[in-house]
């Protein structure tokens, strides 16, 4: 298909899509392009808003690259819209130059928006990717030194080979005959023969010297004849300079608050044209200075208002924080935790979160970006992870932990997520989840003890009774009101910030962290509150649906047995919920993780075998105070609400502790040994000897040389390394224990920062690098659970047609928010001027 007649086609399409919508076309039209055709917004093809064209006709803001029709199967990004059209969003433009599509390929009057998206996101210059040997000549690899002494190099990870930046973008513009130079196609490899970098570079007048002349003019515009041709007043552009900034301060503050920038309607006389309108317009009415150059009384076509103004500035803030970022990461190892999960539109949506040591020694995590995923298959997810990774020049082969839940598409031994990339990177152990591990024993306990089953059957009824309406759930409120002040009025209850909160009553769910927890607490604290409630119900002959029910459930709610049973499952999710709390912390490392683990089933132990006495009588203290009747234990067991038949004839005493007590601790403490079984683990026996808790007592000098074993890469055994470590470690531990700062320390984190901090991390570099490996490692998830919260509270339902580059833009910046702080004007604003053409120059 020729190129006039596929544009014939994709023209046809296109007008075809147009949209008719009245309010769109009202949009103030605004020109920010020096050529005669605007830039072109690349945006996800389900957008939130229309934009207007320059001839005033209303297109989707998706308005995007078509792209020849055979380009799409060489470039995986390239989505199909129709038989006429090909899509290519430049926001996806593959970072790794051998998978890109050749630049001839593209149509004419789209290269530039190509090249302008490559320039912004740099060459590609993995430093930190372990460069495999080929045997040319001897065993070599590519040198990293090769990047700084050639500004034009860039490497492929898929093709082991480096190309030239320059001459892909702008080949075109000098010789077609250049295509057929290795360095711009296929590539080159000959790592021997490195005297063939400066043969492409040639003299002053050889083909990569012109299009490295095309380059400079491109990026630099003022050099140019069109910036010579346009020309402005001083005034003029300090006044577009004021309008850009005022936007941009706008859009940053909306950002860090998860707001939402963008209206429905965002014309003149709209009374919806969303908040960054909104905050423009009341800063111009009370502020004159600002009136003077913004909104009306700019000029029309240079408002810097527009919904492409706004998302370029979103996109440039997104960028400058995730740059932040990467520089904080340098060239050091990190983990990876990814986790996916579908958006209020129902697309499945990838999440990704980085760990790493700073430089001041402290592990923490930092959210990198989320990829929308047409499938969840292991080997698309891997496929996301690895292109987000190299957007930002980040390498597979730096990862050094992985953290995951126990789906069987992340953690399967053949075809998992965590086994693909293991198989490239060896050294990148994979951690289950501990939060997702201790939520599935409370899971199990709830699902295989009889009386648990029992218990939330019962806990199921009750919600349903008196949870689903609202006028019970006003009732529960005035009651637990009155409640709250009887108590303070006989000082049974103290008053206080964050004290007596009112309550509510949730379903526990398998999935939600501590859920199972909070409903059994709640349940209990408000225990007379919900027995006057059901009373009310059942006395109530206007209830005639839930009347009986609330009778039924009142039988059993007011039974030893369910208050038993409601106290057994607090006291046991109670310690649990400690666990999972430590769990959550971004900081928490995988040593101190583990001995809370240990903690938490050494308590449980300890309430088995010592805890009947004190836990029976808190339950008689509760039932006393509540008019619950308390049987005899000596007694014969008399099942209330269920059949004999099924029940042994056993006294009380034996039921309720032996049948009840004993056998949920025994199933909880199963079910922890079972699921956490990283305590067999070599690499995790290992890492518990650099704990410095009791002056380093779990010190041991063979154990720490066996961790380094475990990563080659680190510690090669051929090497002297290994002998100058266990020489380093006697010196280290005899220096840690007669230093009265490393005394009292509680963990890993705090050895690693007060290493840091006194400067001892440079005296014992292999040292610092076995607790900088040791602390990369997940424990939980957590930080992407986080983001999967807040991007329900970004695209939420009156959002939900936000594009996928959006979304990210926005995660980025708001879940980040103390490195978007840090971000400044000047370089969103220098990033803003590099991505188009704009009308004015800074």
């Amino acid at each position: 298909m020729s190129l006039e007649s596929f544009w014939k086609r994709a023209g046809k399409s296109q007008k075809s899509s147009t949209c008719s919508s009245p309010s769109s076309r009202n949009l103030p039209i605004e020109e920010d392009v020096v050529t005669p055709i605007d830039d072109v917004d690349i945006e996800s093809p389900n957008d939130d808003a229309d934009v207007v064209s320059p001839n005033n006709d209303a297109v989707p803001v998706a308005a995007s690259i078509p792209i020849p029709e055979n380009t799409t199967q060489s470039n995986p990004n390239a989505s199909v819209e129709s038989d006429d059209t090909r899509i290519y969003d430049v926001h996806l433009l593959p970072h790794d130059p051998g998978k890109r599509i050749p630049i001839l390929e593209y149509p004419a009057t789209d290269r530039d928006a190509v090249r302008r998206g490559y320039i912004t996101m740099k060459r590609c210059d993995p430093r930190t990717h372990n460069f495999p040997r080929r045997k040319i000549g001897g065993m070599r690899r590519f040198n990293v030194a090769w990047f700084d002494k050639y500004d034009w190099l860039e490497y492929s990870v898929e093709k082991d080979a480096t190309f030239c930046f320059v001459c892909y973008l702008f080949k075109d513009k000098v010789d077609s005959m250049a295509a057929n130079d290795c360095f711009i196609k296929g590539g080159f490899r000959g790592w021997n023969k490195i005297g063939r970098f400066n043969i492409h570079v040639g003299g002053l007048g050889s083909l990569h010297n012109l299009a490295y002349e095309k380059y400079n003019f491109f990026i630099n515009p003022k050099t140019s004849v069109a910036e010579s041709f346009f020309t402005y007043t001083t005034e003029a552009k300090l006044q577009y300079k004021y309008r850009l900034t005022y936007s941009l301060k706008f859009i940053k503050f909306l950002l860090s608050q998860g707001l939402a920038c963008r209206g429905h309607d965002e014309s003149e006389d709209s009374w919806n044209r969303g908040n960054f309108l909104a905050l423009l317009t009341w800063l111009s009415e009370n502020n004159s200075d600002v009136a003077k150059v913004v909104l009306s009384n700019a000029p029309g076509n240079n408002q810097m208002t527009s919904p492409l103004i706004q998302k370029d500035l979103i996109n440039c803030c997104a960028k400058e924080t995730t740059r932040l970022l990467i520089d904080d990461i340098g060239d050091d190892y990190f983990g990876i935790l990814a986790d996916e999960s579908s958006d209020v539109s129902q697309k499945e949506q990838l999440a990704l979160c980085l760990r790493y040591v700073n430089n001041k020694g402290k592990i923490t995590e930092r959210f990198l970006g989320i990829v929308h995923v047409k499938d969840t298959t292991a080997l698309s997810l891997k496929s996301a992870i690895e292109s987000l990774l190299m957007e930002y020049s980040l390498s597979l082969s730096r990862v050094r932990g992985q953290g995951y839940d126990g789906a069987s598409n992340m953690r399967g031994e053949i075809n998992g997520l965590k086994t693909l990339i293991m198989n490239e990177t060896k050294q990148a152990y994979y951690i289950h989840c501990f939060a997702h591990q201790l939520q599935l024993t409370l899971v199990a306990v709830a699902k295989d003890n009889d009386d648990c089953i029992w218990l939330f059957d019962q806990l199921a009824i009750l919600l349903n009774i008196i949870g689903v309406s609202c006028k019970r759930r006003e009732m529960i409120r005035e009651i637990q009101s009155q409640h709250v002040l009887e108590a303070l009025d006989l000082g049974e209850i103290e008053s206080g910030q964050g004290l007596n909160q009112e309550l509510g009553l949730g379903r526990p769910g398998d999935t939600r962290w501590g859920s199972h927890y909070k409903t059994v607490s709640n349940v209990t604290s408000l225990y007379a509150t919900i027995v006057k409630v059901l009373e009310k119900v059942g006395s109530n002959k206007l209830y005639k649906d839930d009347r009986v029910k609330a009778i039924t459930v009142m039988s059993t709610f007011e039974s030893f047995e369910f208050v038993f049973m409601i106290h057994l499952m607090s006291e046991i999710f109670g310690q649990n919920d400690k666990l999972c709390q430590a769990l959550q912390r971004g900081d928490q490392d995988i040593v101190n993780g583990m001995s809370f683990v240990t903690l938490t089933k050494e308590q449980l132990q300890q309430m088995r075998d010592h805890g009947w006495e004190e836990f029976l009588h808190l339950v008689l203290s509760f039932c006393a105070k509540h008019n619950v009747e308390a049987p005899n234990m000596d007694d014969m067991y008399v099942p209330r609400g269920r059949s004999k038949r099924f029940f042994s004839k056993v006294t009380n005493l034996h039921r309720f502790r032996v049948e009840m007590y004993l056998s949920v601790i025994d199933l909880q403490l199963q079910e922890l040994n079972n699921r956490f079984d990283e305590k067999n683990m070599e690499l995790l026996i290992c890492m518990s000897c650099l704990n410095p808790v009791n002056s380093f007592a779990a010190f041991d000098k063979q154990k720490l040389m066996r961790l380094a074993e475990l990563y080659p890469e680190e510690f090669p055994t051929n090497d002297m390394t290994m002998t100058a470590l266990r020489h380093e470690l006697g010196f280290y531990i005899n220096d840690m224990r007669t230093d009265a700062r490393f005394g009292d320390l509680k963990g890993i984190n705090e050895l690693s920062m007060m290493l840091v901090e006194t400067n001892k991390h440079t005296s014992y570099k292999l040292v610092y690098l076995l607790i900088r490996l040791a602390l990369i490692l997940p424990v939980a998830t957590a930080s992407v659970e986080r983001v999967f919260s807040s991007m329900t509270y970004v695209k939420n339902k009156l959002r939900n047609s936000m594009g996928d580059q959006l979304l990210n833009d926005s995660l980025v910046t708001y879940l980040e928010r103390a490195l978007f702080a840090r971000v400044s004007d000047d370089d969103v604003l220098a990033r803003f001027q590099s991505m188009k053409t704009r009308r004015m120059l800074l």
